[in-house]
């Protein structure tokens, strides 16, 4: 059973017990209201009637006059004796028949246990009133009784309008639950409607679809509406969580498909050539070659070519850890270091690196006693992949390293001549894998170099600039928070910077 449907059924089920008790309850108190009053009236009257009643020693006598200026009463007394019954003239006029008494009903109406009864004759309703008739007509305490005297009053009036009362109630009753059952369903189906809507918001979620979709509620911030809010708060979570997944997901998969791509071709050179030094080793063995000057360069090159393929695999493998590092949260220990030695000495062993262009170097000077918090090693390694990249991906023109203070931070400059890269290009060059230009291909790398470096930016609190055009050049700026060297704890947070026509990621 729905809740609609029980809330509807709760609803008309208190309304009908509602009408019933308030039509019942009306019903009667007009019933004892209309009976109560008259009972009274009609009680006093048949008593001063019984007192001019006479009796003979064999029949009662009735006053005329009496009898007329009672109109409205018919009665009549019954003889215990004989049984014989005076009626008054209105009665005797009617034709009417009261019903006889039995021995039961005699003894009651003595007893004073029994004096009222409602009775109907040729379909009409009367009140009846019996008391007994005794000599005096007094019906003194003790005093033989003679006679019953019985006396009725016309209720059809009464009785009918009690029973259109009934009628009224009953229908008035009917109506109200049924109109009441149809409203109070329409109001639940409104009160529920965004129920309804949530449901089929948790259906789409089971179904993994219109995550973007949210419930619609223009109702007042009741319970409902507090619900609605909520959903819709866990639908935009549950939203940015499945996009946030689906994205790790795909970068997941292209970085085992990348990754193992770049496994393979190391791993297939290697192959070959310990194939063709176990082909020449049998044919040696065989006597089909005779060992020589040419078999022996082949067997050196050979292993050049399995040592520098094992050692780009030993690289891969180390950028692979790194990264794997990053992912689980690494914390690098951190501290105090001052920056001009480490420049200074990142760029004395640069100058050793295999290059075709001119390495250029800045004057330190500008950046004083600088300090950062962080870790000496990772910012080498850091300093070194923008180096490297520089000289890689240049041919003729120059590379720079540069370094300037501005206000509480530190740019490193690394900057070249080389080939560029496209603006659209720059924000994935970061990406694990990520080449930015098919000629770029044609340079050995593993693509993980700027992701690492993006890492340990990260991990330092600072920040990159990139400015970059196509076959013009490109430029790395790094910012690194500074503090005084003697005041390490006083190091504050990051603070982004960013120079005219750069981009800063």
């Amino acid at each position: 059973m729905s809740i609609r449907l029980r809330l509807t059924l709760w609803y008309t089920a208190i309304l009908s017990a509602t009408l019933l008790l308030l039509g019942v309850g009306l019903y009667f108190f007009l019933y004892y209201y209309y009976f109560n009053s008259l009972k009274p009236d009609l009680q006093r009257t048949a008593d001063v009637l019984r007192t001019r009643i006479q009796y003979d020693g064999y029949s009662f006598q009735l006053n005329v006059r009496d009898q007329l200026r009672y109109n409205n009463l018919y009665f009549q007394v019954v003889s215990l004796e004989d049984g014989g019954k005076t009626l008054s003239p209105s009665l005797a006029e009617t034709g009417l028949e009261l019903p006889d008494l039995k021995v039961t009903k005699i003894r009651c109406i003595v007893n004073n246990e029994c004096r009222f009864d409602k009775i109907q004759m040729n379909n009409v309703h009367f009140l009846m009133y019996s008391t007994p008739v005794t000599v005096s007509g007094l019906a003194l305490p003790g005093e033989p009784v003679i006679g019953i005297m019985q006396a009725i009053y016309e209720i059809d009036d009464i009785e009918r309008l009690l029973a259109m009362l009934r009628l009224i109630l009953t229908v008035t009753g009917l109506l109200s639950i049924l109109l009441a059952a149809s409203v109070g369903w329409f109001l639940a189906r409104k009160a529920l409607r965004p129920i309804e809507q949530v449901i089929m918001a948790a259906n789409r979620i089971e179904r993994g679809v219109d995550l973007d979709k949210r419930i619609e509620y223009f109702g007042p911030s009741d319970e409902i509406g507090e619900l609605t809010q909520t959903i819709n708060g866990m639908l935009e979570r549950l939203q940015t969580a499945y996009s946030e997944m689906e994205e790790a997901y795909g970068a997941q998969r292209r970085f085992v498909s990348d990754a193992s791509h770049e496994l393979r071709t190391p791993l297939t050179t290697i192959r070959g050539n310990v194939d063709l030094l176990e082909k020449m080793w049998k044919n040696v063995q065989q006597g089909a070659l005779a060992p020589g000057e040419v078999q022996l360069e082949m067997t050196l090159e050979a292993m050049h070519d399995i040592s520098g393929e094992a050692e780009r695999m030993s690289r891969l493998v180390n950028d692979l850890l790194s990264l794997a590092r990053a992912d689980a949260g690494f914390q690098m220990a951190k501290t105090e270091i001052q920056l001009l030695p480490l420049l200074e000495e990142v760029a004395r062993k640069a100058q050793l690196l295999p290059r075709t262009v001119e390495f250029r170097t800045g004057p330190f000077e500008g950046i004083g006693e600088a300090c950062i918090q962080g870790n000496a090693d990772y910012i080498r390694q850091l300093l070194f992949i923008f180096i490297e990249n520089a000289f890689k991906y240049t041919d003729g023109g120059f590379a720079l390293l540069d370094a300037s203070l501005d206000g509480d931070q530190v740019g490193i400059r690394i900057e070249d001549s080389g080939i560029g890269m496209d603006k659209e290009e720059v924000p994935h060059i970061f990406e694990r894998f990520y080449r930015a230009d098919p000629s770029r291909g044609k340079k050995a790398g593993t693509g993980l170099g700027l992701s690492i470096a993006k890492w340990i930016i990260d991990e330092h609190g600072g920040s990159v600039e990139v400015r970059t055009r196509k076959n013009e050049g490109t430029a790395f700026t790094i910012w690194l928070p500074v503090l005084p060297c003697k005041d390490v704890a006083a190091s504050g947070g990051t603070q982004g910077h960013s120079l005219p026509e750069g981009n800063q990621v």
